[in-house]
C-alpha cells in the first residue's frame, strides 16, 4: 500500500508540475498579449481607421441588395427554408439508424479534393460525420438558394454576381466545422494527447505573427527562416549590369562556350518578386534557359515607397521596360532582343510593344507573354476587387503615402483561395500548434511587394475596368494603342487552372493581336506551377495547335496535340528558330560594368522588414 500511494503521490506531483510549467508559458504569453494590446491601442489612437471594419471587396451595399432581393421573394424563402429543415430532419434520421447498427448511405459527401475532412473522424465518429454532412447539406443550400435569387433578380449585374459568389464561398468556407477548436477531431485529439500544449504553441505562434505583422495578423505560410534571398533562392550567377530608381537589370553568366546571337529579355510583374523564375537549380527557369544557349536578363523591380509616388504607367514602360531593352542592346551589341512578360509584366510589355509598333521601334525580334491578360471583359476572380468604390478607398490610401501597402494586394490573393491560404494555416499554425512547413513557393508567396499608387490605380481602371486597350482607346506616351498592329513573332502560354488569369481571358488577349506567327500553348496546372514547371520533374502536360483558330478557346482545344510534360522545351525550340546564329558566350557587364552580384539589392527589400 505505502508503495502505491508513494507512487500515485509521484504522478500527482508530476501532474502539477506539467500544469506548473503551462501556467507559467500561458502567463509569460499573457504578458507578450498584454504589450501587444498596447501597442494596438496607442496605433488606433494616432489611426482611428486601424478601428473600421475592413471590407477588402466591398461587399457591404452588393449584400445588402442581395439581402433586400430575399426580402422580397417570401415564399421562395419559405419554401428553401423548409427545404433545408426537411434534409436536415432526413439527415438526423439515417444519423439514428445509424447508431442502432443499420448501414446507411450519407446524404453527401465532400468534394474530392476537399482536404478539410481527411482526418478519419469525419467518416467513422457519428457525432463529427453528423457535423460534417450537416455543415455540407447547409452550405450546398445557401448555396443554391443564393443561385436562384440571382437567377430571377434584375437588380445585380454580372460584376455583382461575381462578387456574391466569392463573398459567399469565403463566408461558407470561414464557417467550416474544422476551423473551430471544440469540432475538429485532430485538434481534440492534440490537445487531450499534449495536455494543451499545442494551444500553448499556437497562441506563441500567433503573437509572432501579430509581431511580424506590426499589430496585424500576418499569418505565416511557411518557415520564413528556412530561406533567404542569395542564400538558398534566386542563385542563378549574374551581375547586375544597370539600375535606376525603378529597376535594376541582371544579365546571368552563361554556362555554354556559344549562346545564341538575339538576347532574351524578361520583363516579371511588380505585383511580386522576379525570383519565381529562380527558386532553386531544380526549378529555376532562368538557370534552364541560360543551359539551353540563351543570353538571359531580367528585370528586377523596386519594392516601392513614397519615393515612387510619382510614378506612371508610361513612365514604368519607358524607364522600366525600354530603358532594360536599350541597355541590353548596348550591352549585347545586338539590334534586337527576344521579350518575354509574365502575368502584370506580360501586360506591360503588351502595351508597350503596341506602342512601339506606333512609333516604328523594331528592336523587339520577337514576344512571349506568360499568363497573360490582354482583354479583361472577362478578367478572373481578382476583378470583383475593381468597382467604384474600391477605387475610391485605394485612392485614399495611395493619397496618404503614395503606394499601396503589401498586405493589400497579399490579402486578395488569400481571399481567392482561403480555405488553403488562410484557414488551414489557422489550424495548423494556432490550434495545432505546428510549425509551417518550409516550401520555397510559398516563402516567395509570403515576399509579397508593395504598389506603386498611380499606377496600379491605372491599372485597375484602364485594364480591368474599362478595358481601353483591348477596345483601341488607350493613349500611352502620346500614342494610341492597338494591338493589331503587333505584327512580330508572338508565343503565349496560358494555364488551364489559372483563377488569376483564366486561360480563355488570354486566348482572346492574343486573337487581338497582329501576328501572323503566333503560338498559343495551354499548360496544366494553375498560374505559377503550370509556369515554372521544369522538364525534370515530369510534371503536367501541355496541348498545341497550329494557329489560333477558333472563336473560343474550347474551339480552339479541338483537334489540338496533348504532350506530357513541361511546355519549356516546346518554347526552346522555337525561340531557337527565331534566333539567329551563335556567338561566343558573354561576360556579363563587359560593357556596361557590373554593380553588383545577382540577385542585387533591389529584389531583397522586403515589406514586412521596413
Amino acid at each position: 500500500m505505502k508503495d502505491d500511494t508513494a507512487e500515485g503521490q509521484d504522478a500527482t506531483r508530476e501532474q502539477l508540475a506539467e500544469l506548473a510549467a503551462v501556467a507559467g508559458k500561458m502567463a509569460e504569453i499573457t504578458e507578450r498579449g498584454q504589450q501587444l494590446w498596447g501597442q494596438f491601442l496607442a496605433k488606433t489612437a494616432n489611426d482611428p481607421k486601424a478601428l473600421m471594419p475592413n471590407d477588402p471587396l466591398n461587399a457591404g451595399p452588393t449584400m445588402a441588395r442581395l439581402v433586400a432581393e430575399m426580402w422580397n421573394r417570401p415564399k421562395e424563402m419559405a419554401e428553401a427554408g423548409l427545404t433545408l429543415w426537411m434534409q436536415q430532419a432526413e439527415l438526423w434520421n439515417r444519423m439514428a439508424r445509424k447508431m442502432m447498427g443499420e448501414e446507411v448511405e450519407p446524404m453527401i459527401q465532400p468534394d474530392r479534393g476537399d482536404k478539410r475532412f481527411k482526418d478519419e473522424e469525419w467518416s467513422q465518429n457519428q457525432v463529427f460525420d453528423y457535423i460534417k454532412q450537416s455543415y455540407l447539406l447547409t452550405s450546398k443550400w445557401i448555396a443554391d438558394t443564393v443561385h436562384d435569387i440571382e437567377a430571377e433578380s434584375a437588380e445585380l449585374d454580372p460584376f455583382e454576381r461575381r462578387k456574391i459568389e466569392l463573398c459567399l464561398r469565403n463566408f461558407i468556407e470561414a464557417m467550416s466545422p474544422t476551423n473551430f477548436f471544440s469540432t475538429n477531431p485532430a485538434v481534440l485529439r492534440a490537445t487531450v494527447d499534449e495536455k494543451g500544449e499545442n494551444l500553448v504553441r499556437g497562441l506563441e505562434n500567433m503573437l509572432r505573427d501579430l509581431e511580424r505583422g506590426k499589430g496585424s495578423l500576418l499569418i505565416s505560410q511557411t518557415d520564413m527562416e528556412a530561406f533567404a534571398v542569395g542564400r538558398n533562392m534566386a542563385m542563378t550567377p549574374g551581375k547586375v549590369v544597370y539600375e535606376n530608381n525603378l529597376m535594376q537589370l541582371i544579365q546571368y553568366t552563361p554556362t555554354t562556350e556559344d549562346v545564341y546571337k538575339t538576347p532574351l529579355l524578361i520583363v516579371p510583374p511588380w505585383i511580386n518578386k522576379f525570383y519565381i523564375l529562380d527558386l532553386n537549380e531544380k526549378k529555376s527557369m532562368i538557370r534552364w534557359l541560360v543551359g539551353q544557349g540563351h543570353t538571359v536578363f531580367v528585370i528586377s523591380w523596386v519594392n516601392p515607397d513614397e519615393k515612387q509616388k510619382d510614378e506612371t504607367w508610361e513612365s514604368y514602360m519607358k524607364s522600366g521596360v525600354l530603358e532594360a531593352l536599350g541597355k541590353v542592346l548596348e550591352e549585347t551589341g545586338e539590334e534586337q532582343a527576344h521579350m518575354v512578360g509574365y502575368c502584370i509584366g506580360g501586360t506591360m510589355l503588351g502595351s508597350t510593344l503596341a506602342w512601339m509598333a506606333a512609333t516604328g521601334d523594331d528592336r523587339a525580334a520577337s514576344a512571349t507573354f506568360f499568363t497573360t491578360q490582354l482583354e479583361f471583359s472577362n478578367a478572373g476572380e481578382l476583378q470583383v476587387f475593381v468597382d467604384d468604390e474600391t477605387l475610391k478607398s485605394l485612392g485614399e490610401q495611395i493619397r496618404e503615402k503614395g503606394y499601396l501597402d503589401a498586405e493589400n494586394m497579399a490579402t486578395a490573393f488569400n481571399m481567392l483561395r482561403a480555405s488553403d491560404l488562410i484557414w488551414g494555416y489557422v489550424i495548423n499554425n494556432y490550434m495545432l500548434g505546428k510549425d509551417p512547413f518550409p516550401f520555397d513557393l510559398l516563402y516567395w508567396n509570403s515576399d509579397s511587394t508593395c504598389m506603386p499608387g498611380q499606377v496600379h490605380l491605372y491599372y485597375l481602371d484602364t485594364f480591368y475596368r474599362e478595358n481601353l486597350m483591348a477596345r483601341g482607346e488607350m493613349v500611352l506616351g502620346g500614342e494610341k494603342l492597338d494591338l493589331s498592329k503587333i505584327k512580330l513573332p508572338v508565343y503565349h502560354i496560358a494555364t488551364i487552372e489559372d483563377h488569376i488569369a483564366p486561360a480563355e481571358s488570354a486566348f482572346r488577349g492574343a486573337k487581338l493581336l497582329g501576328s501572323r506567327s503566333a503560338k498559343f500553348v495551354l499548360s496544366g496546372s494553375g498560374h505559377i506551377a503550370g509556369v515554372v514547371n521544369p522538364p525534370a520533374m515530369g510534371k503536367y502536360q501541355y496541348w498545341t495547335k497550329k494557329g489560333l483558330a477558333g472563336k473560343t478557346l474550347d474551339e480552339w482545344r479541338e483537334g489540338t496535340e496533348e504532350t506530357a510534360g513541361s511546355w519549356w522545351p516546346d518554347w526552346d525550340q522555337w525561340l531557337a528558330s527565331k534566333s539567329k546564329s551563335k556567338v561566343p558566350a558573354r561576360e556579363p557587364g563587359k560593357v556596361l560594368g557590373a554593380i553588383e552580384d545577382a540577385p542585387g539589392r533591389y529584389v531583397k527589400v522586403r515589406f514586412d522588414e521596413r
